[in-house]
């Protein structure tokens, strides 16, 4: 066990459970049925990929951390207010979007610096990565 194994697995715990608040937290705002069901698609993927994660921190006797206070107040503040503003399909695939990228460059930036963690923690992010960008991928539509 490496303590690089542990940080990343933390780090793709935390980056599941910050989008599926944030899926939930736009979903109320959908009115296109067909952005509901990829949002709905979605949200329940990354709660397996959040699943996986936590099963993988546990092998190590780790439980799973919550994401920072701070952190997830600021994104709940920026999407509510973005939503404010607009509700449409487009700005709402927009806030996905960026939240993708943003779990994109983090889980990326997190594999090269763990360069000692397992290759099962490194797959691990990786598969949550291409969500990320197969996510990304289908938002493009609505945009």
């Amino acid at each position: 066990m490496t303590i690089q194994t542990l940080h990343l697995l933390d780090e793709c715990n935390s980056g599941c459970k910050m989008a599926i608040n944030s899926m939930k937290q736009v979903r109320q705002y959908i009115k296109d049925e067909k952005l509901a069901t990829l949002i709905d698609s979605y949200t329940e993927k990354h709660e397996k990929l959040e699943e996986e994660t936590g099963k993988q921190l546990m092998e190590y006797g780790k439980a799973e951390d919550r994401p920072g206070v701070m952190a997830k107040a600021m994104s709940w503040i920026s999407t509510e207010t973005k939503l404010m503003l607009k509700d449409d399909a487009t700005q709402i695939a927009k806030i996905i979007m960026d939240g993708c990228n943003m779990g994109i460059q983090s889980l990326s930036r997190y594999i090269n610096e763990y360069v000692l963690a397992t290759p099962e923690s490194v797959h691990l992010a990786q598969k949550i990565i291409k969500t990320e960008e197969d996510l990304m991928r289908e938002m493009k539509q609505f945009m």
